[in-house]
């Protein structure tokens, strides 16, 4: 999708600090951290939201969370904790809609956090 930001940042049509790039999704930080270490799993391929998965999906989902765990280890955050969110549609707090799944760490997060 043209208009699609992070199908933009997939591209490379819109610069982004990678921090994991492999055939199914792309690791970037986030331009707005929202705590000390805040990274964005995204699916190479276009999917809006999560209304829009099917049982299809379930591999290229459950990779997003195996590539941030990954990213998290190797980062130092599994240990003293991080936390995998994703939000769908406006009233969760999505603002792009492509899937995206947010890896929060470095400070104590609050719960709930809404």
């Amino acid at each position: 999708m043209s208009d699609c930001l992070f199908c933009r940042i997939v591209s490379g049509a819109i610069p982004a600090k990678l921090v994991h790039d492999d055939a199914l999704c792309v690791g970037f930080l986030d331009i707005n951290p929202q705590a000390p270490h805040h990274a964005l799993f995204i699916p190479r391929r276009h999917l809006a939201s999560m209304n829009e998965a099917t049982p299809e999906d379930r591999e290229l989902l459950g990779h997003l969370m195996v590539a941030a765990a990954k990213y998290a280890r190797d980062q130092g955050f599994s240990e003293p904790g991080y936390r995998l969110v994703m939000n769908t549609n406006r009233d969760a707090g999505q603002t792009v809609f492509h899937v995206h799944l947010h890896m929060l760490a470095g400070r104590q997060l609050a719960w709930p956090p809404g």
